[in-house]
């Protein structure tokens, strides 16, 4: 008899785990998706929403069935459900806990595949760039890398975590060369700040849902392959070097939340991150951590300094913080590089809650822990339309912006914005330059 399996996902490594694992093994059927967040992928409901055929193989000529990850138990007793596989990050080891018994409880075995199940190996080599939480600095880095190789005479492709907001058969296989191709495909506003960044510094990158289709393109014109992971999320590729990226901010989260402790424990190089903009004590906490989960791994201090566009405009003003998304709500983060970027400056920061309209609004009500900042979700054209009304409604005389792209190019509103830009800045030996000189 075949197993009869749902996968807990949020658009991402359930997908991957799907098309690496399940799509053509006959003694398993994958019943259903189930999604942990709506805004990830439009409209999830009763399962009208649904992994198209053109992806899901010659065993589901139908396509499958995408539920929210709210109906869990009732699918698991009404689909006659034998296993469910938790396929997605960032999320505290409790939570994942909580999943399992809620699994086990309505009859349902809980599963996680490791590495060994889900990565693909490339036959150019891999530098897989991952993190311990949302927000640490994985892209800054995963770009200081790049400029490292290219001087090295490296040609340098990068490959992103997938963020698939719109209609999947569009988004098999996607290259972002040029800011045109970002129009071209739609892109929201998470998705152009992981793939404008790499278009700035004249990098190819690659994004979609088939990895495996994918990373084949990518070596057609690379010489080295970065992986520039999402969230907290373990390598789609089989790496040949492993950077981990770890949070001042947040010392201790390297071994609560999953699947960051298995990039934690298994990284090559592990780097402490905004130490400049943290208590000296946290970066310790999180070297002894490393000492003990994975004595073997190299330890890279650094700092990420952070510099506002036209600064002097900011001082004695009331100012409106509009922060990068995915680091304030999933990342738990009360604040991201804005507001830290205005810590000691003498401006007066608004509250924009009370100006919140639509599922601005909602986030808010979602995410209790946000501070005096606006994060700069745009899932949709509605809620770009949303983001920008709030803004138009703060009573604040300019905007500082702490998202890695530049607003002024998809929105527009009524008072100026700031952009914060931050990059990754080594303190002391070793440094990238030195384990990257190893590796060459």
């Amino acid at each position: 008899m075949k197993t009869r399996v749902i996968i807990m996902g949020a658009a991402g490594m359930d997908f991957h785990t799907f098309n690496v694992y399940f799509r053509d093994k006959p003694e398993y059927e994958v019943v259903a998706f189930t999604m942990a967040s709506e805004q990830n992928i439009g409209t999830v409901g009763k399962g009208k929403y649904k992994y198209p055929k053109e992806l899901s193989g010659k065993l589901y000529p139908d396509g499958i069935p995408i539920y929210p990850e709210k109906e869990l138990s009732k699918l698991i007793k009404q689909k006659k459900i034998n296993e469910v596989i938790l396929a997605y990050s960032d999320i505290s080891h409790e939570e994942v806990m909580h999943k399992a018994s809620i699994t086990i409880s309505n009859g349902a075995k809980f599963s996680l595949l490791g590495p060994k199940q889900v990565m693909l190996k490339s036959n150019k080599p891999v530098i897989a760039v991952c993190a311990v939480r949302t927000g640490c600095g994985k892209s800054q880095t995963s770009r200081k890398i790049a400029k490292i190789l290219k001087n090295a005479g490296k040609k340098v492709v990068a490959i992103r975590e997938p963020m698939p907001y719109g209609d999947l058969k569009k988004q098999i296989c996607m290259r972002f060369e040029t800011y045109s191709d970002l129009d071209k495909n739609e892109c929201t506003i998470e998705e152009r700040e992981e793939y404008e960044p790499w278009i700035e510094i004249g990098v190819v990158v690659y994004s979609g849902i088939d990895y495996e289709k994918i990373v084949r393109e990518a070596e057609r014109e690379a010489d080295i392959i970065i992986w520039d992971g999402g969230n907290n999320e373990i390598s789609f590729y089989e790496p040949d070097l492993l950077v981990v990226i770890t949070d001042a901010h947040r010392p201790g989260h390297e071994l609560k939340y999953h699947p960051g402790e298995v990039n934690f424990r298994t990284a090559d190089a592990i780097i402490i991150n905004k130490m400049d903009t943290s208590d000296p004590k946290n970066a310790e906490i999180i070297e002894e951590n490393t000492r003990k989960a994975n004595p073997d791994a190299i330890i890279i201090r650094a700092a990420s300094p952070l510099t506002i566009e036209n600064e002097k405009e900011v001082e004695g003003k009331r100012v409106l913080i509009v922060d990068d998304g995915p680091t304030v709500t999933h990342g738990n983060m009360p604040i991201g590089a804005g507001g830290f970027a205005l810590k000691d400056r003498n401006v007066d920061i608004i509250d924009p809650r009370s100006y919140a309209v639509g599922s601005i609004k909602e986030v808010y009500k979602n995410f209790p822990h946000l501070g005096k900042i606006l994060p700069a979700m745009g899932y949709s054209r509605q809620q770009l339309r949303e983001l920008e009304e709030t803004i138009d409604k703060a009573d604040c005389e300019v905007i500082v912006a702490g998202t890695p792209i530049d607003l002024k190019k998809i929105i527009r509103v009524n008072k100026p914005i700031l952009r914060v830009r931050y990059e990754l800045d080594e303190i002391g030996n070793p440094d990238l330059k030195d384990i990257l000189k190893k590796f060459l």
